[in-house]
């Protein structure tokens, strides 16, 4: 145990000296609903629940930054940057989709019963339609009007619990969850600085308890600096089987804003693995910029 304490120690103080000079990025997901990091995000868990839903045996989800069910792309705020239009709207009628992209689309075109694309479903609602009867969804969103609104929107659902408060603790607190198996979404908006620290420290403490879960974390690229202190924290965590996934639409540049987005996946579904090098150079160029689009495929830490 002396052992293990010190090298958590390590890594903590690592961790303060590789993020101690990040910047904040503001990120109110409602103005960015359809976006191409949202394209990326959901592309990747719609597989990797696909995947462990090939097996019988119930499993556990967990959203620590659940946000809303779903949003309206008429609505005032997606309108006012109207991000989808280089998202999801520049694959929505393309007949040539590789295979795993279209299975995403097809669910975001459930989502639009009328066969236009006026909504765009969140992370919430793609897993609950994907999962089983069997299957449980926790829920976490810290701000009350969110989780108010999912709470409404999934009220009949048994499988589904809302909770109402830190996504972070609420997670470690179900490890390990009783179906032995499970995927942990970490979504948070990176508005406040100590997120990029805390989303490694949540990671260890969550692999600490689960080794064997599907542990999936969302990230911005604004400026490359982050990422490469991100990527550093995770090589230095001690967790193997961790593999990343980025698409960006135009070049590393800080005077863009977010440039791309990417997916770390904690012991990745070998499909997964087989399946985004087909999907990322198409993303890459349909929704890159001028032709300046691009992807990373990369394993951080191996077997």
């Amino acid at each position: 145990m002396a052992f293990i304490k010190a090298r958590l120690t390590v890594n903590s103080d690592l961790l303060r000296v590789l993020f101690s000079e990040c910047f904040v990025l503001s990120y109110r997901h409602a103005y960015h609903a359809g976006n191409h990091a949202d394209l990326l995000k959901h592309l990747i868990l719609v597989r990797c629940l696909r995947y462990l839903r090939r097996k019988e045996k119930p499993l556990c989800y967990v959203d620590t930054h659940a946000a809303a069910g779903g949003y309206s792309l008429l609505a005032d705020e997606p309108q006012k940057r109207c991000e989808y239009q280089s998202g999801i709207e520049k694959i929505w009628q393309q007949d040539d989709l590789p295979e795993s992209v279209a299975d995403y689309r097809n669910l975001v075109a459930e989502y639009n019963p009328q066969n236009s694309l006026s909504r765009y479903p969140g992370s919430p609602w793609l897993a609950a339609k994907i999962l089983s009867k069997q299957d449980t969804l926790w829920l976490h969103e810290l701000h009350a009007n969110e989780a108010e609104n999912l709470k409404t929107t999934f009220n009949h659902d048994r499988r589904i619990k809302v909770v109402e408060g830190d996504g972070y603790q609420g997670a470690v607190a179900l490890m390990p969850p009783p179906q032995r198996r499970g995927l942990i979404l970490i979504d948070p908006s990176y508005e406040i600085k100590s997120d990029y620290q805390q989303v490694v420290e949540t990671l260890q403490k969550l692999h600490s308890r689960f080794a064997t879960g599907v542990f999936a974390l969302w990230y911005p690229v604004v400026e490359r600096q982050r990422i490469d202190r991100l990527e550093k924290a995770l090589r230095c965590s001690g967790i193997q089987r961790i593999n990343l996934y980025e698409l960006s639409i135009k070049p590393d540049h800080s005077d863009y804003g977010m440039t791309g987005s990417g997916m770390i996946i904690i012991n990745p579904p070998w499909g997964l693995q087989q399946e985004m090098p087909q999907a990322l150079p198409y993303l890459a160029r349909q929704l890159g910029e001028a032709d300046s689009g691009h992807y990373r495929i990369e394993t951080l830490v191996g077997e």
